[in-house]
């Protein structure tokens, strides 16, 4: 049985804490190392095996970095603010303040016993005025550069949680917090321009460090398109209306054109007899989100609104359709149609029996299955027949250009980030809207505006804080006439989407930061999340990094240099971990039978780090019985060490053959911990345990080299089980505390054997294994195979046809 429990736990942490082990010296010479999770939202919940994932594992390899020399940066806070706490005020009565700190005190006691190096002294609660005095401070600096803006636009809109969602929170037409029908609505809103980076966004994402999915995502989010703006007229009237292209040269084949069903030209194009289907699947289509519209899985529907268009190139009429696949906030809100030429037009156009009409051939000539979606030659495209894609781009232009009828133009699938939130729990928008001077931004001397705490929270459809008088109320401070004050909150990823240089400086009460301090540890050199954030919180903090540094508070490009996903934790069931199905699991229960040290690396050696997957109780048992058997080889070198009765001072084979495993383990461990490939650094550590058992049971032990190897194999194991090894460091006499050694360093030639083991085999089966001099030529080799008793039984008799010698791993000879 070990001793190792969760007693050794707090006497380290106590012993950490006193001592201020993990403070971070910010004057220190070291290379600073910036080492940053993705910080988490204090909900109902206790700390759960996916906060432990994350948050642990990251630890380890922060740990493992500082023993290399760097100097650690590891803070940590709480992401307070969020719709979560608001809906648990509605349905308990407890405020969204009370329920937030409270659970806020019990993460910070889970974490704590972690006995991770967080920088507890750096810690960042968003949700306090100290925090969001300065998110407000950067709303006001992205309004001052045009970067923040008004205006009415088409959102989701929950009727229940009554506020927009944002396209990522919309399920199958459904609100994913409530399950409600979700519909389209026209609100004014705010509205931040990160379009106007759009280009950097997509440019600075290969210089990064990051996973290729995640990058690929972004750059698909963003969805950079170069083509042209074509004008269509609408027949029989003063109307008109753009498309945007990347194909200009399949112009002639349009045969329909499709309206997005929130366009505003719909209503006008719509001939009475066809006003009522129109109308219902407008309404039909404002329970879509705009990521499920864009589905190409998704079955085509659409109505005929009766009204037709001119085709610019050939004065040919076609179709107005109205469709839901086409959005009304990307590009246009409007599309031509060319179902010869694309599979989604050639889908919608046999569902509906358009007419399907080539005008591309492949770049030899022959006519091609349709839909034919790649480049090649123009034909039935009058004057242009011949001309390759690329040279019919540039023509087509330029004959719609000279009728003012189109233009060479760049769209971006990316949409400027709405910011406003219909919702109390969050940071208010520091705005006042006066009926003289219209809307005026709140002086930044006059910051924080604080979220007032009596406040009617039921959702009826009007922001929470319209409805408190005292807050809504105010001066106006410009003209000082009676005004209003904004009633929405940001959007809480306005609020993570800087927390990062915020750590650095977090009691500075005159800045958001210092911008000589956050030069100096920005960017954040490792940064750790999960991959749903990919086109959300990670998209916006790059935005706000690079903003800023457009206003001269920053000197670097991006926040974030290397990137790395968790993956994720599933029940014992393999499914999603949640309370409805009872396939929860809570660390606490696991730290108090088996110690925070069994738990950690049980999720380190049981999952890929990357890939995450299910829980197995048979799993840390076998954690638990691998630091028993660490222990046990522990003592006995103790014992060894201090008794010194049998000590020799020769290095000998068996010293040799412990050497190498201990050399080998540090290469490998390093390497693999480097990559956060945690389950195979565990996995090397076993095999360096197995040899270590495996020299304590020799009768005469060279006790001075094995104080050496206990002491690198301790220091090896301290990231991945901190507590234990302190305490084993400590029994070994060794002075407190082994995590200011440094880490190991390989000896190439210590992974030279001077004897290796060779497999031989007989026809492709193994017979014997000999043990040979490394040095040894394939001739002396063979002849050592040959030699072997087992071999020579095998071969008796029998014709060697040849002998194939693969140095250091095997010997096979062929016979008949």
């Amino acid at each position: 049985m070990s001793n190792y429990s969760k007693a050794i736990d707090t006497k380290w942490q106590k012993k950490w804490e006193e001592t201020e082990l993990y403070k971070f010296d910010k004057n220190s010479s070291k290379e600073k190392l910036y080492t940053l999770e993705m910080f988490s939202y204090p909900s109902g919940a206790n700390l759960h095996a996916g906060h432990w994932f994350n948050f642990g594992l990251v630890d380890s390899w922060a740990r493992m970095k500082r023993m290399q020399g760097y100097n650690v940066f590891q803070p940590m806070g709480f992401d307070a603010f969020g719709l979560p706490a608001e809906n648990y005020a509605i349905k308990t009565g407890i405020h969204p303040k009370d329920s937030t700190e409270k659970n806020i005190a019990t993460m910070e006691k889970q974490l704590r016993a972690m006995g991770a190096m967080f920088n507890w002294e750096n810690e960042v609660i968003t949700c306090t005025p100290e925090y969001y005095k300065w998110t407000q401070w950067l709303f006001l600096k992205l309004y001052e550069k045009g970067l923040a803006y008004r205006k009415k636009a088409p959102v989701n809109w929950c009727p229940s949680c009554n506020t927009v969602l944002a396209n990522e929170q919309v399920v199958d037409g459904t609100c994913e917090r409530c399950s409600s029908e979700v519909t389209k609505k026209d609100l004014t809103q705010w509205f931040f321009k990160i379009t106007e980076y759009a280009d950097e966004l997509i440019e600075k994402l290969d210089t990064l460090d990051w996973p290729e999915k995640t990058v690929a995502m972004q750059k698909h989010w963003i969805g950079k398109s170069t083509g042209a703006e074509v004008t269509f007229k609408v027949k029989d009237s003063n109307l008109s209306f753009d498309v945007f292209t990347t194909r200009v040269d399949t112009l002639n084949g349009v045969t329909y054109v499709v309206l997005a069903p929130e366009n505003k030209l719909v209503d006008e194009l719509t001939t009475p007899e066809n006003k009522s289907a129109v109308e219902a699947y407008k309404n039909e289509a404002k329970k879509q989100s705009d990521i499920e519209r864009q589905q190409t899985s998704r079955e085509k529907t659409g109505t005929f609104t009766g009204s037709y268009a001119i085709n610019p190139i050939n004065g040919k009429e076609v179709p107005i359709w109205v469709a839901d696949y086409v959005l009304a906030t990307y590009g246009t809100g409007a599309v031509m149609a060319v179902p010869a030429h694309d599979e989604r037009d050639f889908a919608f156009a046999t569902k509906f029996n358009l007419p399907i009409e080539r005008v591309i051939n492949s770049s030899k000539g022959t006519e091609e299955p349709l839909p034919f979606t790649e480049y090649g030659v123009l034909v039935n495209s009058g004057e242009f027949d011949g001309l390759t894609t690329e040279d019919a781009k540039v023509k087509i232009v330029e004959k719609l250009a000279s009728k003012e009828l189109g233009t060479a133009k760049v769209n971006y699938r990316l949409r400027d980030w709405l910011v406003s939130r219909q919702r109390y729990w969050g940071a208010p928008i520091p705005v006042v809207h006066c009926e003289h001077c219209g809307i005026v931004p709140v002086p930044e001397k006059d910051l924080p505006v604080e979220l007032p705490y009596d406040v009617e929270f039921a959702p009826d459809g009007k922001s929470p804080l319209a409805k408190c008088d005292d807050f809504i109320n105010t001066t106006c401070p410009h003209c000082g006439a009676p005004a209003k004050r904004e009633a929405d909150t940001l959007d809480t990823f306005v609020c993570s989407s800087w927390y990062y240089l915020r750590y650095t400086d977090n009691k500075n009460s005159d800045k958001a930061f210092d911008s000589a301090i956050v030069n100096e540890m920005l960017p954040v050199d490792k940064y750790v999340g999960g991959p749903e954030h990919a086109c959300m919180h990670l998209l916006y903090a790059r935005f706000i990094t690079k903003a800023l540094r457009d206003m001269g508070y920053l000197n670097f490009d991006e926040p974030f240099k290397s990137l790395t996903h968790q993956g994720l934790i599933l029940g014992p069931d393999g499914l999603k971990m949640s309370k409805s199905k009872g396939n929860t699991i809570n660390p606490d229960e696991y730290i108090e039978q088996y110690g925070s040290d069994v738990f950690r690396m049980y999720l380190m050696f049981g999952f890929a780090y990357t890939e995450g997957g299910a829980w197995s109780d048979d799993g840390i048992k076998s954690v638990a019985r691998f630091i028993e058997r660490i222990e046990r080889s522990l003592d006995s070198c103790r014992e060894a060490i201090t008794s010194n009765s049998s000590a020799k001072t020769s290095i000998d084979k068996e010293e040799k053959e412990l050497n190498y495993w201990r050399h080998n383990t540090i290469k490998s461990v390093s390497e693999d911990t480097e990559k956060m490939q945690f389950n195979t650094s565990i996995a090397r550590m076993m095999e360096f345990s197995n040899a270590l058992s495996k020299y304590l049971q020799e009768e005469n032990l060279n006790t001075a080299f094995l104080k050496e190897v206990v002491d690198d194999f301790l220091r090896l194991l301290a990231p991945f089980a901190p507590h234990f090894s302190e305490e084993q460091w400590s029994l070994l006499g060794n002075s407190y505390s082994i995590f200011n050694e440094s880490w190991p360093t390989f000896n190439p030639s210590a992974l030279v054997k001077d004897e290796v083991e060779i497999a031989v085999q007989i026809n492709g089966k193994i017979r014997a294994k000999i043990n040979v001099a490394s040095n040894l030529s394939e001739d002396e080799i063979k002849v050592a195979a040959l030699d072997d008793a087992n071999v020579k039984a095998a071969t008796e008799g029998k014709n060697i046809v040849k002998v194939i010698v693969i140095k250091g791993r095997l010997v096979n000879v062929v016979v008949k």
